[in-house]
């Protein structure tokens, strides 16, 4: 697909359309008054969901009593979930069948003082094409690389231009190998004030195999979820910015650096009524479809940022991972990790989830 058939700038929405597009967001995104029985509900804002997520779908409660859900992560060798507990300062494991267990902790660093580090444990995960863990190591203000069979973990970056990260947060793994990944100020206890920040800006930064660190963007007050198009072209961002709430689209060149960037969805529209949580994690399946937290819910997003349906549960969702050969989406919601069905065949089953 060429590139300007991907993605929405601003010059080439209509002002009906993008006022269109904008109430609609904010009318899925106003909390529902649901019963206690309610999971979370299953939204319809065009035709197209209906291929991807049954409308009456049974939404389960695979874990809960949670700090801080993030960090979704679908192992296929061994079928299992992995997710994070920020504050918790632990990685744990769920499989059918099966009790949530720990699998690791510390997820991060131990020791920490709460006084300066807020979230001391792994944040955002991924796997490497090796099989290897690779961990948004919140509270070790690193990437860290964790093999999964032998248990050895070694940090991979930790610093850009000799200045110590802030707390890497989210990351995704290209095809050769090079790791973007996103760096807010979220795990120091002061964010920008905090005297542990080394770094002048909240990057955006990808880490290439050779060892080399690009900073992407350092203009963003808060980059949290990050992911790139199935086709490497493309590369997101959120921005959990409470005044200018966005997600951010990057054109990227053949060497994996960013030609041009703007703005592919204002959630600001998006909060009215009081809608619950920000811009934060994002997945994108095979056929571009990005799936991507906002306020009020999990939203799908066409790839030109048209809205095609909502999950919420009236909290926050921070995150998703596909899972189960695609069968599955796994929603980190707030103190809960929720299992969506998916159709059969919609996400691409020889993708790593």
């Amino acid at each position: 697909m060429d590139h300007k058939d991907i993605g929405v700038t601003e010059a080439s929405l209509t002002p009906n359309r993008r006022t269109v597009m904008l109430g609609a967001l904010a009318l899925a995104a106003l909390p529902r008054r649901a019963g206690a029985a309610d999971v979370a509900h299953i939204q319809r804002l065009s035709p197209a969901f209906d291929r991807m997520v049954v409308p009456d779908a049974r939404i389960s409660v695979v874990a809960s009593g949670i700090r801080w859900a993030e960090g979704p992560l679908w192992v296929d060798d061994g079928r299992y979930l992995l997710f994070t507990d920020p504050p918790a300062n632990i990685i744990r494991r769920w499989q059918t069948g099966c009790v949530v267990t720990p699998f690791l902790s510390p997820s991060g660093t131990a020791g920490t003082d709460p006084k300066l580090v807020r979230e001391p444990g792994a944040n955002g995960l991924a796997l490497d094409h090796q099989g290897r863990l690779l961990i948004a190591n919140s509270g070790g203000r690193s990437i860290d690389r964790f093999d999964l069979v032998t248990r050895r973990r070694e940090v991979l970056v930790d610093r850009y231009r000799g200045k110590r990260f802030n707390s890497p947060n989210d990351l995704h793994v290209a095809c050769d190998g090079t790791i973007y990944f996103t760096d807010p100020p979220y795990g120091l206890t002061d964010g920008d004030a905090s005297p542990l920040k080394e770094m002048p800006v909240n990057g955006v930064y990808r880490w290439t195999p050779g060892g080399a660190v690009d900073l992407i963007d350092g203009t963003l007050t808060r980059p949290n979820g990050v992911a790139l198009s199935a086709d490497e072209t493309r590369l997101y961002v959120s921005v959990s910015d409470d005044v200018a709430p966005r997600i951010m689209v990057y054109d990227l060149d053949k060497t994996g650096l960013p030609r041009r960037s703007r703005v592919l969805l204002d959630a600001k529209p998006m909060r009215v009524g009081g809608a619950p949580g920000l811009p934060d994690g994002m997945k994108v399946a095979h056929d571009g479809t990005l799936v991507c937290s906002v306020p009020g819910g999990m939203m799908f997003l066409s790839p030109d940022a048209e809205p095609l349906g909502l999950i919420s549960n009236g909290g926050p969702i921070a995150n998703c991972a596909f899972g189960e050969r695609g069968r599955a989406l796994f929603l980190t919601a707030n103190d809960r990790v929720l299992r969506v069905p998916l159709r059969a065949g919609w996400q691409d089953r020889g993708r790593p989830a």
